[in-house]
C-alpha cells in the first residue's frame, strides 16, 4: 500500500479554465493529498501568472507563443519552468514527474497531449470528451496496453464510473445518460432561430465554459458524451440512452442484467467529479454543499425532442456510423460554436452546418491516428467555407 503521506502530484492541461480552476480549488482545500506539479493554458497569461505564482508548479505552459516573454519574465524569480507553444505541450505530457493528468482542454487540443499520457503510462482524469469522441479506439487501446487508468471526470462519465465500482464482473444491459436539457428545454424551432449568443449561455444548473454551454444549449453535448461512453465503458451503441432530467440531481445510471438501476446522486458542481478522480480509489472528505431530498420533492424525466434539437440526432448517427464519423462531427461543431459566438451564424445554423460537413468529408472506416489528424483539418475547412465570410 502506498504511503498516504505522498501527494499525487497532478498536472493541468488547461489550468484556466471552468475544470482547471476548479481542479485548483480542490488541490488548495487539499493541500496535504495534492499538488500543482504542471500547470497550461492557451492565452491567459494573467490568471497562469497567478495560479503559477500561488501553487508553484514545476513548469508553465502558455499555447500563444507571443505571451512566452511576459509569462517568462514574471516567473523569474521562481524556478518554475516557462514553456510556450503547442508542441510544449506534448513535451510537458512526457515528463516523469507527474502522477496524473488532469485533461481539461476544450476540443481536439486536448487529443495529443493526453495520447502522451497514456503512452507514458500515467493516470489520467478525462474531462476533454471531445479526445475519444475523435479518438477513442486509438485512445481506449493505448490505455489498455499501457496500463494508463482513465477516470472520467464528465459528471455523467464520473457518475456511471462510480455507479460500475465493485460490479466488475457484472455485465451492463445499459447506460442512462441524464441531460439538464439546457437553456432552451420544450422550445421548437420558430423560437431557437431568433436566440443569440448570451441567451445560449445561460445554463440552468452547471457553471461551465462558453464551447460546453453552446453544446449544451443544442444538445450537441450529450451527443459527444454518448460516443464518450461508448469508448470508455465500452459499449455498444444501443446500450446508451439519454433523458432529460431538468433538476440535474441524478447524474447518471446504470442498468445491470437483473434489471437493478443504480444512479448517482448530488447536486450540480462539478468540483465533486474532479475531486472524486483525483483522489481515486479513494474518497476525500470536504465542505462541498450537501444535498437536501426536501428540497426537490419532485424529479422529472422525459425523452429527449431529437427533431427540434437535431445534433443529438445527428450525434447518434455518427455513433452508428462509427469511423471517423464523430471526427467530422467534432470537428464540424468546433468550427460550428466558435461562428456562433462570434455572432457569425445563427442558433440554428450550428446544426446545418454539422449536417452538410457530415455528407461531404470522406468517410473512413477504419482511421489511423495520422487520417484522424487529416479528417478533423478537411472537416473544419469544409465547415468554414459554409460561414459567410
Amino acid at each position: 500500500m502506498a504511503d498516504q503521506t505522498i501527494k499525487k502530484r497532478i498536472a493541468i492541461f488547461g489550468s484556466t479554465g471552468s475544470i482547471g480552476t476548479q481542479a485548483l480549488e480542490v488541490i488548495r482545500a487539499n493541500a496535504n493529498l495534492f499538488e500543482a506539479e504542471i500547470l497550461t493554458a492557451q492565452t491567459n497569461d494573467e490568471l497562469l501568472i497567478a495560479q503559477a505564482l500561488e501553487f508553484k508548479p514545476n513548469a508553465v505552459v502558455i499555447g500563444d507563443e507571443t505571451k512566452y516573454l511576459k509569462l517568462k519574465e514574471a516567473l523569474s524569480s521562481t524556478d518554475i519552468k516557462v514553456f510556450a507553444g503547442e508542441s510544449a505541450l506534448e513535451e510537458v505530457a512526457d515528463f516523469d514527474t507527474y502522477d496524473m493528468m488532469l485533461a481539461g482542454i476544450v476540443g481536439f487540443a486536448g487529443l495529443k497531449p493526453t495520447l502522451k499520457a497514456v503512452d507514458k503510462g500515467k493516470a489520467v482524469g478525462l474531462a476533454n470528451k471531445e479526445t475519444l469522441v475523435v479518438a477513442g479506439d486509438i485512445v481506449m487501446q493505448n490505455a489498455i496496453e499501457k496500463r494508463a487508468p482513465i477516470i472520467p471526470v464528465d459528471s455523467e462519465h464520473s457518475a456511471i464510473f462510480q455507479c460500475l465500482v465493485g460490479e466488475s464482473k457484472n455485465p451492463i444491459e445499459k447506460i442512462i445518460l441524464t441531460a439538464s436539457g439546457g437553456p432552451f428545454f420544450g422550445k421548437k424551432p420558430n423560437f431557437l432561430v431568433n436566440v443569440k449568443r448570451d441567451h445560449a449561455l445561460q445554463h440552468p444548473n452547471w457553471t461551465m465554459g462558453a464551447k460546453i454551454s453552446i453544446d449544451s444549449a443544442t444538445l450537441m453535448n450529450k451527443g459527444l458524451e454518448m460516443i464518450e461512453a461508448k469508448w470508455l465503458f465500452n459499449l455498444r451503441p444501443n446500450q446508451i440512452e439519454v433523458v432529460i432530467h431538468p433538476q440535474s440531481i441524478i447524474h447518471s445510471m446504470v442498468q445491470f442484467e437483473d434489471g437493478s438501476i443504480k444512479a448517482q446522486m448530488g447536486l450540480p458542481d462539478m468540483k465533486l467529479p474532479i475531486q472524486y478522480a483525483m483522489a481515486f480509489p479513494g474518497r476525500t472528505k470536504n465542505d462541498f454543499p450537501r444535498l437536501n431530498f426536501r428540497k426537490y420533492p419532485v424529479l422529472n424525466f422525459e425523452e429527449p425532442d431529437v427533431k427540434t434539437f437535431r445534433n443529438l440526432a445527428l450525434a447518434i448517427e455518427a455513433l452508428n456510423k462509427a469511423g471517423n464519423m464523430p471526427c467530422i462531427l467534432n470537428a464540424a461543431n468546433e468550427i460550428a460554436v466558435w461562428a456562433f459566438l462570434r455572432n457569425r451564424i445563427g442558433f440554428l445554423d450550428i446544426t446545418a452546418m454539422v449536417e452538410k460537413t457530415m455528407q461531404q468529408v470522406t468517410f473512413i472506416e477504419n482511421p489511423t491516428l495520422q487520417e484522424y489528424f487529416e479528417t478533423d483539418g478537411e472537416a473544419r475547412n469544409f465547415a468554414a467555407s459554409l460561414i459567410n465570410l
